[in-house]
């Protein structure tokens, strides 16, 4: 007996979804196969958005629905273009309605099978033709997403060389408008810097900056030009600004650091001391270590400089965190004093200045590039090698992999490549960058990558007005439980977890491939219970999204007045107290192209991406299931009562953060 299946093909909303291309289906079932048949409706079938239903037919019924097939091919004289597939939805014979989710690119006589919604584990599977189908999907997947070493030393990435080798399924879906705007000459005209790009001359006054820099302000840039020189506001952006994550508690003087009591006697006052302050928790410490013998170049024919700073914090009785003794060298010395806010104001604004520049290439290299970006590359890698579509921490976690392969290209192109802007803008060069990240690698934890360890272990839990701390904690927590009741519905016992060879595959090559095997990470090799995949999990979600935010967003609001933020600097550090004028600042900054093209960098690395999807929403439905649509909602409405409370919090502040909105969150590194 005839049996009908009436099948619903949805095509994406973004632009250039739809296609002319003829489109194929086959129903493959436990009973057989239906024909290949063309679906048609005598119109144009797949507009962009557009849901058509269609008849399927076959001679019997096929049973157990297991997987769908489809295929493109070009149409007549027509040119080829791809095609994006959301949803097909089946109404089989016995009235049951079937999901099948797509949510990928097509290109020309590309066939793809897809397996229905149900998310299933490896052991749960019944039918050998959805085992073949699991592994033949990871076999294609490992030739497809291979690991490729970027630098020896660092972690591995995906051996795509440029973008477009990138299979379709995983590039922009704004391709070519992304592509134009990631490059320098675009931003500085979008920010009105153009004619300054060629300008290989020291800047030569303040007022010549102010002016230059006018036209790129915003509400915070405008508050940092004022206030740039202020201790107060150094020591807040060091907790609020886009780099809140070198600054720790000090509970004993470093050895190599020659401040003592008597110097800041006058400066903490005559009831205290610089030990006993230490004891009360109020003394913290950034120390730019990791900087020392990193090689640097010569830009405009000038040889480059950086310091290796130790930098000492004081939290006043008010609560205000001010910078009190910068040592610009690691090793005690005659030529290396330790400047104080006692001092001259050009000789302590200068020491302030070579901590500045330290901190933007940490910020940069350690931080930004290799713990959001690269981390995601692993992270995105691994899932695709060891978990199927159809595996429920896969459909967990695909929609925060979206577009990292392409925007990883891009920077590695465009920023950190022998031309890239970084390489030529930056003091260290693409070489130091690479010798930073290295050796910020060698002292990654799986500790510090976890917010509430990393807050602990630095000493952070009481430090005031600290609102990155605060915003984070309640993302933690969100993502965190949204994760456990998630992993709770497929993992209901430790044994589930331990019985799951493809994720133990998918932990053990993030550990090999991504942390290089180093046990000293204490990155799990293996998983052993469910609390720990939850917490691993959390941490993956949190980086890709709300940490890499916290790290991207306000790069420009608090660089795009470059001394507050300077990337190269041209005087060595000074070795004596006492001989700095405005000329010495002058000459010690940047020159003016040197200064406009890393604005820009920090322009394209700010921007609101143009299809951003925030933290918490999920427009493509990979489970199809009402109990963790239920527990999205959930976490939606908790993220969105989070961004207005931000909100109305902001508004007493002089000085708004804003980075760990959710609302203003990307749910994955895509910009």
């Amino acid at each position: 007996m005839e049996a009908v299946y009436e099948v619903e093909v949805t095509t994406g909303f973004m632009t250039h979804a739809g296609t002319f291309d003829n489109i194929f289906i086959t129903l493959i079932g436990t009973q057989g196969e239906s024909e290949r048949t063309r679906l048609d409706s005598y119109g144009r079938d797949f507009k962009t958005g557009m849901k058509v239903k269609y008849i399927v037919t076959t001679k019997f019924t096929l049973a157990h629905l297991l997987l769908i097939r489809l295929e493109k091919d070009q149409f007549m004289f027509l040119p080829e273009n791809d095609w994006f597939c959301s949803m097909i939805s089946v109404r089989t014979p016995e009235k049951d309605v079937i999901f099948f989710p797509c949510y990928r690119w097509m290109a020309d006589r590309e066939v793809v099978e897809l397996r229905e919604a149900k998310a299933m584990k490896i052991n749960e599977e019944k039918y050998s033709r959805l085992k073949q189908h699991r592994e033949n999907e990871l076999k294609l997947n490992k030739e497809l997403y291979q690991w490729s070493e970027y630098e020896k030393g660092l972690p591995q990435c995906a051996g795509f060389q440029e973008t477009p080798s990138l299979p379709s399924v995983v590039r922009f879906s704004f391709t070519k408008a992304m592509d134009s705007a990631f490059n320098s000459s675009t931003a500085l005209g979008e920010i009105k810097m153009k004619k300054l790009a060629n300008k290989s001359i020291p800047w030569a006054d303040i007022d010549e900056m102010k002016s230059a820099f006018w036209s790129t302000r915003t509400t915070i840039s405008e508050y940092v030009h004022q206030h740039w020189m202020d201790d107060d506001f150094f020591g807040y952006q060091l907790l609020n600004g886009p780099h809140p994550m070198m600054l720790r508690r000090c509970t004993e003087r470093p050895s190599n650091f020659a401040v003592t009591d008597d110097m800041l006697q006058p400066i903490l006052g005559g009831e205290t001391s610089l030990t006993l302050e230490m004891k009360n928790g109020n003394i913290f410490l950034c120390d730019y270590r990791r900087l020392v013998d990193l090689p640097t170049r010569v830009i405009n024919g000038v040889q480059q400089h950086i310091a290796a700073p130790l930098c000492l914090l004081y939290k006043n009785q008010v609560g205000k965190l001010l910078p009190i003794a910068i040592q610009l060298k690691q090793q005690v010395s005659e030529g290396n004093p330790v400047f104080l806010p006692s001092d001259c104001e050009l000789d302590w604004l200068l020491a302030k200045l070579y901590v500045r520049n330290a901190d933007c290439l940490e910020h940069q290299a350690s931080f930004y590039y290799l713990r959001s970006h690269l981390l995601a590359e692993v992270f995105t890698v691994a899932l695709l090698r060891n978990l199927p579509a159809v595996h429920p921490i896969y459909k967990l976690l695909i929609p925060h992999t979206r577009y990292t392969f392409q925007i990883n290209a891009l920077i590695r192109d465009r920023l950190l490549g022998p031309e890239g802007l970084v390489t030529q803008n930056t003091s260290i060069g693409g070489e130091g960058m690479c010798d930073l990240m290295k050796k910020a690698f060698t002292e990654l934890t799986y500790k510090s990558l976890c917010l509430p360890d990393d807050i602990s272990d630095r000493g952070l839990e009481s430090i005031p007005n600290f609102f990155y701390r605060e915003d984070g904690l309640k993302l933690w927590d969100f993502i965190n439980n949204f994760v456990r009741s998630v992993v709770q519905l497929y993992y209901q016992s430790d044994g589930d977890v331990q019985q799951d060879s493809e994720l133990q595959d998918w932990i053990r090559e993030i550990f090999i491939q991504g942390f290089l095997g180093q046990i000293s990470t204490g990155i799990p090799q293996c998983f052993i219970t469910v609390d720990e995949l939850i917490k691993f999990i959390t941490m993956v979600i949190f980086t890709v999204s709300a940490q890499h935010s916290a790290l991207r967003a306000g790069q420009f609001d608090y660089s795009s007045w470059f001394p507050n933020s300077p990337c190269s600097l041209r005087k060595p550090p000074p070795t004596t107290k006492g001989s700095s004028d405005r000329n010495t600042l002058l000459d010690t900054l940047p020159d003016v192209n040197t200064s406009v093209n890393m604005v820009s960098v920090f322009w394209l690395l700010s921007k609101t991406s143009p299809d951003l999807v925030p933290l918490g929403q999920y427009p493509e439905d990979y489970f199809c299931q009402a109990v963790v649509q239920k527990m999205i909602k959930h976490h939606q409405a908790e993220l969105s009562f989070m961004s207005e409370s931000i909100k109305d919090r902001n508004l007493r502040l002089k000085v708004p953060y804003t980075y760990l909105c959710p609302d203003q969150i990307n749910n994955s590194v895509s910009i």
